[in-house]
């Protein structure tokens, strides 16, 4: 982050979840690595901005926090990637560590290429992608065209088994918004979710994806069945699309989810 104001706001976030911030980097130059996030119609696109504090990431001080708290995953994704510096970290902590991979891609225009999207998927253990990802995927690499709207036909059963083979993949999550997910499984065992119960009223689906893969994991480490935890992470993500930004204001948000799902 950058030694600026939104650089303070994220210490201050840190510091209202309790979380350790032994591994932040404060960059003396380049500001806080921000989004903007435009909205009309109910609709929002991204304005990714050039130049942020996350791509000039310090890759020794990255390793040193790395080895300090030896993870259990390294969640990561393609926008990181975009800069020479921060991709030589990302990829040094890959190597030095034998967490499990998982990479949430995000194909935006302008900042990613399919030659890196190809190199991160190799990376990966799990990968998560939206319909329109998983489209691209299947042009990319399996020269397979088809409707996603039917995620239980045959021939998209097939892609997705191959973009596992190809890839090596333990697993491979598709978020369908409202239509809840399916996560298909080396073994070729496949899951799929009920749809998501929409929140009274849709501000933002920003930071739903990323919401998704919080549960997501959440539940792979507390060992809930996958079925428990697709549901979970639907659900989840579905009412953060309820507030305005990707993390609420109010603690108290979080309650009736950790009251049903930590109770035991």
């Amino acid at each position: 982050m950058g030694s600026d104001s939104a650089g303070a706001l994220v210490r201050a976030e840190f510091e209202r979840f309790g979380m350790d911030q032994g591994a932040l980097q404060t960059d003396a130059a380049a500001p806080t690595g921000r989004v903007v996030v435009e909205r009309a119609d109910g609709q929002h696109r991204f304005i990714i901005l050039p130049d942020q504090a996350y791509d000039n990431i310090d890759g020794a001080q990255a390793l040193a926090a790395c080895a300090a708290c030896a993870p259990a995953v390294i969640y990561f994704g393609t926008l990181i990637q975009r800069g020479e510096t921060a991709r030589a970290a990302l990829h040094g902590l890959l190597r030095a560590s034998d967490a499990q991979r998982y990479l949430d891609l995000n194909v935006r225009e302008g900042q990613v290429t399919e030659r890196r999207v190809y190199e991160s998927l190799r990376e990966a253990d799990i990968v998560k992608v939206n319909e329109e990802e998983l489209r691209d995927l299947f042009g990319w690499y399996t020269h397979m065209r088809h409707d996603t709207a039917d995620m239980d036909s045959a021939g998209v059963r097939a892609a997705c088994a191959a973009l596992l083979r190809i890839f090596e993949l333990q697993g491979l999550i598709v978020t369908l918004g409202e239509r809840g997910a399916v996560y298909f499984r080396a073994d070729g065992a496949i899951f799929a979710s009920a749809a998501a119960v929409k929140p009274e009223r849709v501000v933002d689906t920003v930071g739903a994806g990323d919401a998704f893969s919080a549960i997501f994991l959440l539940g792979q480490s507390l060992g809930w069945p996958i079925e428990d935890t697709l549901a979970r992470a639907n659900e989840f993500a579905a009412a953060i699309c309820g507030i305005s930004g990707a993390v609420p204001t109010d603690l108290s948000f979080y309650q009736p989810f950790r009251a049903r799902w930590l109770a035991n």
